[in-house]
């Protein structure tokens, strides 16, 4: 089990990784272009990056019952669900894609776009909202064809999606290999055409090595109970997922108030935390499709170690890297910035990361574990209350009330991060999640 959690861990870490770098790369060549169009883009970009949030209640969904439909032999309902999950969010990529292209100028006017911005974010959110659909379609099928222990190949798709997009990016945004020069609106196509043959290219895989044709017989009465399945676990990790980044944002709002040198120390030290808690993200992902193939299979007892297992290394690795930063917190913010003030922040802050790190672990393994036991709702209650009670609550009290500033905010994410992490790893040990299943 250990070889094949290892077999699904290193893909999903490099993809997830190139899809890092894949914003990180258009935001360094577009500042090459001009400091207003990156602000634009990454203005237009959170709104995108929300909308998709909308697809992932059907690939959660999708990756769950997949999961423990192979686990247990049930192959024609894998393919009943993945048939489900790929016309579901065609529907809804193309409405989402509707709503993007032609109300660009009114969302954008409604996030407080100033006039000299305006032009650069409307051209970029039309093109690359009008395209959104492709990815919908794109993480569907990944999403099954990781269930599958197939990870290798949206990793493969994801390398050539990157270098298409540094091609396109280079011919379109500054008018080389004859093209013309279209700034903003060139990465924009660049990233619409990138994503549109990554969805082909995964079309073609998903037929020849996973699902060769999905018959009609098996739609005929159309499957009804994988839907609802689908939604039941989707909707409320996605509203988990949804949550949480209301709440980022309320705390945004908030460290705002701070200042600028809060506010940037912020956004350097979530960028560089970020590549800490990469592992965690793929252990455990690879993790919770294991434990869904055991759950399957009705070896409660093999899911329950193998989770342990993965919390263990998640915790380990987590803790070795986020010392790793801390140690180095003073020469990393030198690089970034020559504010004192910014750097002694960040360092201060980043020591404190170091147990906010450790908690986040737990809770990045535990929310896809139990989800992958088809313990989906617990998660989601967990995380609506203790985030906002905790995250938010104690933010404001520490940060703003008592002027702790970034400091008490950040112990305020310890304390969120570590309460949740202790109620998850009770659940687990509680066995409670074995009686969850979508197998009967």
């Amino acid at each position: 089990m250990r070889k094949g959690l290892t077999k699904l861990v290193i893909p999903i870490f490099i993809e997830t990784l190139l899809i890092m770098m894949l914003g990180a790369v258009d935001t360094i060549m577009l500042s090459q272009y001009s400091d207003e169009s990156v602000a634009a883009v990454g203005v237009v970009n959170q709104i995108v990056s929300f909308a998709f949030l909308i697809f992932e209640v059907i690939n959660i969904g999708t990756s769950v019952l997949c999961s423990q439909y192979l686990g247990a032999k049930l192959h024609k309902n894998m393919i009943q669900v993945v048939g489900v999950a790929l016309l579901l969010n065609l529907v809804l990529g193309l409405l989402i894609s509707a709503i993007l292209h032609f109300g660009a100028t009114t969302l954008l006017l409604w996030m407080g776009l100033r006039p000299e911005l305006l032009q650069y974010g409307i051209g970029y959110m039309e093109i690359v909202g009008a395209f959104a659909f492709f990815q919908a379609i794109s993480l569907t099928i990944s999403a099954s064809l990781r269930s599958a222990d197939k990870a290798i190949y949206p990793m493969l798709v994801t390398v050539l999606v990157n270098i298409m997009n540094i091609i396109g990016n280079y011919a379109l945004i500054f008018g080389k290999l004859g093209m013309p020069a279209l700034g903003a609106e060139g990465a924009a196509i660049s990233t619409a055409v990138a994503r549109g043959a990554s969805m082909v290219i995964l079309f073609i895989i998903l037929f020849r090595k996973h699902i060769p044709k999905f018959p009609l017989a098996y739609f005929r009465p159309f499957p009804w109970i994988e839907l609802k399945n689908l939604l039941k676990i989707g909707l409320p990790s996605a509203g988990e997922n949804i949550s949480y980044s209301f709440s980022q944002v309320v705390i945004t709002y908030m460290i705002n108030i701070l200042g600028n040198n809060a506010l940037a120390t912020r956004t350097y030290t979530m960028n560089i935390v970020m590549f800490v808690y990469l592992f965690a993200i793929a252990m455990a992902q690879g993790g919770a499709i294991t434990i869904g193939h055991l759950v399957g299979q009705k070896k409660i007892r093999a899911a329950y170690l193998l989770g342990k297992y993965v919390m263990r290394l998640s915790i380990l690795v987590t803790l070795i890297l986020s010392c790793i930063w801390a140690a180095s917190g003073h020469f990393i913010f030198s690089l970034l910035t020559d504010n004192p003030e910014i750097i002694q922040l960040g360092v201060t802050v980043m020591l404190i990361d170091i147990i906010v790190e450790v908690g986040r672990s737990v809770n990045i393994y535990a929310t896809n574990a139990l989800r992958s036991a088809g313990d989906v709702n617990f998660p989601f209650y967990v995380g609506l209350v203790v985030q906002w009670s905790v995250s938010v609550g104690v933010s404001y009290l520490l940060g703003i009330h008592w002027g702790w500033g970034l400091v008490g905010m950040w112990c305020s994410f310890l304390f969120d991060e570590n309460i949740r992490a202790i109620i998850f790893v009770r659940r687990w040990n509680s066995l409670k999640w074995a009686k969850k299943g979508f197998v009967k």
